[in-house]
């Protein structure tokens, strides 16, 4: 149980012991050391750039500093309650290492900007690090398009059989969300990559800092223009949880669809034993639970989004106590959309594979070609809707009869109409279906290689950078 303290000279009462409990965040976030103590040491240089404290003063803290990050990685500092939170907490140890000297750090600086440093380090570094990894989920979504350019999947409209396409034209369209998400990101980036630092409790301070000259150390990109703004600003963690959101939402559906190919009804997909595991009860079953988990867990990174709009709707300027609360939703959301992005990725890359015998067989026993009869009319003069109506009553036949398309004789085609010709039994083979659909962004194989290509180039352009 922690000892009851008073909470500065300014009380004279101790806060009790409960209270304190309820207020402390350095239970998580002592996930800001490494940041804080990176913005500590930029802000003590600063100081000595500007003649508020000596040089060797400044060599000091920063030493002092270096010991903290040293004892951290080492596990030898580990605060508990009493320092309530990981800034009072680096700045008592700094104190206990380099003596009255340590007292010189928060001169010119008020939590409210330190932790808007602190959260700003941290996001802009977890932000290039999920950058990375969409960067190798698409690569495993290109490897596998590459492998099945050619391999037919039925396309859906309304969970309905549509018209068939390429494999590959499929799980390049999830190439497509997350090459969305990756230039999101870099653009919340931007607006993440602001210093904060020098902005004060709330209306900066009187001594001559340089906050240029700090933002540069930390490699900001930029200052904020207004201190109130400054200390108060959480836009760019709102717009970086909308951002995972989005990543969530675009795994759910890939999930989603994995979990339907992998059932017995589908049969697109065979799980390999390295990425599912079987029931307890039933010894023939086989699950899914990696894409079964990143659905489940999408709903989480939602509410964290949730969660800090609602956190930041009735907040008066400038800084809130309430502002604690944006850290472990910030905290869960980041390791959220990591894990789950490390597992799809292992999961698509060695967890899967395409039963191609299986989706030729799918491609074969509907109507889904029965729009290239139509488009075969049309482009014999007959207008489109009407040929469009007429190829629905050969539907209505067929099923009547028990037969596909593929199955009517020549003649039959003929009585229905007689611009069909022998080439009708060419144009409605799936692959062929496939091929002619070669208009710009489309299922047809030109266009395929082409998306294979903008794909390839777009993941070699980042590596360059």
């Amino acid at each position: 149980m922690s000892k009851q303290k008073k909470w500065s000279e300014r009380f004279e009462g101790n806060l009790h012991p409960s209270i304190a409990r309820f207020n402390a965040s350095i239970s998580f976030d002592i996930e800001l050391l490494e940041y804080d103590i990176t913005g500590s040491i930029a802000h003590a240089k600063m100081l000595a750039h500007t003649g508020i404290i000596a040089e060797s003063e400044a060599q000091k803290l920063v030493q002092g500093l270096e010991k903290i990050r040293q004892e951290h990685h080492n596990g030898e500092f580990i605060p508990g309650i009493d320092e309530e939170d990981v800034h009072f907490a680096v700045e008592k140890r700094l104190i206990d290492i380099v003596g009255d000297v340590g007292k010189k750090l928060h001169t010119a600086r008020s939590r409210n900007d330190q932790v808007g440093t602190d959260i700003r380090l941290y996001l802009r570094d977890q932000i290039n690090k999920i950058r990375s990894q969409l960067r190798d989920f698409q690569q495993v979504l290109l490897d596998h398009a590459q492998n099945h350019v050619e391999t037919l999947i039925p396309g859906y409209t309304h969970l309905q059989r549509a018209q068939p396409i390429s494999l590959a034209h499929h799980l390049l369209a999830y190439f497509e969300m997350a090459q969305r998400d990756w230039e999101r990101l870099g653009e919340i980036y931007a607006r993440t990559n602001i210093s904060p630092l020098g902005c004060g409790a709330l209306a900066g301070t009187t001594f001559p800092i340089d906050r240029q000259y700090s933002a540069q150390l930390l490699k900001f990109e930029g200052i904020y223009g207004n201190s109130l703004d400054g200390v108060s600003d959480r836009d760019f963690a709102i717009e970086f949880l909308n951002a995972a959101s989005l990543i969530m939402v675009h795994l759910s559906r890939l999930s989603e669809e994995l979990i339907f190919w992998a059932s017995h009804e589908f049969k697109f997909i065979s799980l390999t034993d390295s990425c599912a595991t079987g029931s307890s009860i039933m010894p023939q079953k086989k699950n899914p639970d990696v894409p079964e988990l990143v659905r489940g867990k999408t709903g989480r990174v939602f509410g964290h989004l949730q969660g800090m709009l609602v956190l930041m709707k009735g907040l008066p300027l400038s800084y809130n106590k309430d502002l604690q609360e944006d850290k472990e939703g910030i905290f869960d959301g980041v390791a959220t959309v990591k894990s789950c992005l490390e597992a799809m990725t292992i999961f698509l890359g060695e967890g899967i594979e395409f039963c191609k015998e299986r989706l030729a067989q799918a491609v074969a026993e509907d109507f889904s070609n029965a729009t290239d009869v139509a488009d075969y009319l049309a482009v014999r003069g007959i207008p489109f809707r009407e040929a469009y109506n007429l190829v629905g009553k050969v539907v209505k036949t067929s099923l009547a009869s028990g037969k596909l398309l593929k199955d009517l004789s020549l003649e039959e085609w003929q009585a229905l109409h007689p611009l069909f010709e022998a080439d009708i039994y060419e144009i409605i083979a799936p692959k062929q279906v496939v091929a002619v659909r070669n208009s710009y962004g489309g299922t047809g194989f030109k266009q395929i290689h082409q998306a294979i290509a903008r794909a390839k180039a777009q993941i070699e352009s980042s590596q360059l950078h």
